[in-house]
């Protein structure tokens, strides 16, 4: 089953109004000599990337034309195997994942199964979720909130559509509603912290004692910081702390976790298992997050999942993108032993988003149960690819 032609989609439909960021979903599509052509999306759609990761897997695309679509190993080293490659980062590893991704689709489709079964089987059938950056309020209209008493509101809405567990960023916006809108490194001034502190308070009383709270700052604190800001939100018996800082120092993460009282996460922002072998060797993290589209596709995110299962470390996949990235997740997440939750970001529930796939998977109660379509059960919707920008690889 040869690679005949690649199809790079920069999707120009579902921008949705996700305040801070642009949304700009790159997707491949593989077609093969067998008329089966695979989908797979980079983990890059937000946070001001747009021509890097459709530029690169145009260039990744040049490399495999004729490879055996089926060898995703093959493929996976050759790619890796090129001279940025052995170096990585977002861009290289984002083209790659995509690539990847859409291989596998392409192999469920082939043999008619879905890709869980090619990875293993199923170990969950019902996947815990949790409704992500409520800062953002919950529902099919995002929008910045400041007040406590919103985040309170925000909370409730999930609870009331299922969820036992909600995810919050303090820190993102301003008193002001302004995004990264006052310094968040070094020393924490008072009213920073007292704004942060009654904000997640109103998410507690909100959503009662049984609510799960995960604490998001998108490593906008440093190791300072997030000590400080974990010390006052113990109290609040948080589920875990996620990316309080950047991952290019694991020491700093380690340190962290040692001082706060809190299961530390992250994983956005690292990449293959040689990125996470250091966080784990070095116990820095409770709770992995890689994200399919840029950690190395499913080929490298079941093995990273594997590594992190030899040290007690759970796995709830990063997700923020369109409805491939959400349905190449549950693949992997139905099949892991060390699942922990599924993150549903409040891009997921809004329709100009919804509308780039011909699927709209959503939980029921809190809860997923995987689609048993084969592959990883999504593909771009028509109108998604008739207006989105195009590249064909032959």
């Amino acid at each position: 089953m040869k690679i005949t032609s690649i199809d790079i989609f920069l999707v120009t439909i579902g921008q949705p109004s996700v305040p801070g960021s642009p949304w700009n979903p790159v997707v491949v599509r593989i077609n093969t000599d067998e008329g089966i052509s695979g989908y797979g999306e980079v983990g890059l759609c937000y946070g001001d990337t747009k021509e890097a990761p459709f530029g690169m897997c145009r260039d990744f695309a040049k490399l495999i034309i004729g490879m055996d679509a089926s060898n995703t190993e093959a493929i996976w080293a050759r790619l890796h195997n090129t001279f940025w490659g052995l170096g990585g980062g977002p861009v290289i590893y984002g083209a790659m994942s995509a690539i990847d991704i859409a291989l596998w689709d392409i192999k469920g489709k082939a043999l008619n199964t879905p890709v869980y079964n090619l990875l293993g089987g199923k170990t969950n059938t019902k996947l815990r979720a949790y409704a992500s950056q409520i800062q953002f309020d919950w529902g099919p209209k995002a929008k910045v909130l400041t007040r406590p008493e919103e985040y309170g509101e925000a909370c409730l809405k999930a609870k009331e559509d299922g969820y036992d567990c909600v995810k919050v960023d303090p820190l993102c916006f301003n008193k002001e509603g302004k995004y990264k809108g006052w310094p968040c490194n070094g020393i924490l001034q008072q009213e920073q912290l007292r704004i942060a502190h009654d904000r997640v308070e109103a998410v507690r009383k909100a959503g009662g004692d049984d609510m799960d709270i995960i604490i998001e700052v998108h490593s906008l604190t440093d190791a300072n910081s997030a000590v400080q800001l974990g010390h006052m939100l113990e109290e609040f018996n948080i589920f875990y702390y996620e990316e309080p800082t950047m991952p290019m120092n694991v020491e700093n993460m380690a340190e962290i976790a040692r001082r706060v009282k809190i299961p530390l996460a992250s994983g956005e922002r690292i990449y293959t298992r040689w990125g996470y072998r250091p966080f784990l060797e070095k116990h820095a993290l409770h709770v992995i997050q890689p994200d399919l589209g840029n950690c190395g596709g499913l080929t490298e995110g079941k093995k990273i999942c594997d590594m992190a299962r030899t040290y007690d470390i759970s796995v709830q996949t990063h997700i923020c993108g369109g409805p491939q990235a959400t349905a190449a997740a549950l693949q992997l997440e139905t099949v892991i032993p060390n699942f922990l939750i599924h993150e549903h970001h409040q891009a997921a529930l809004l329709p100009e988003n919804i509308e780039t796939g011909i699927y709209d998977y959503q939980p029921v109660n809190g809860y997923f149960t995987v689609s048993d379509r084969p592959g990883i059960g999504q593909e771009l919707s028509q109108k998604a690819m008739d207006t989105a920008i195009k590249v064909t690889v032959k």
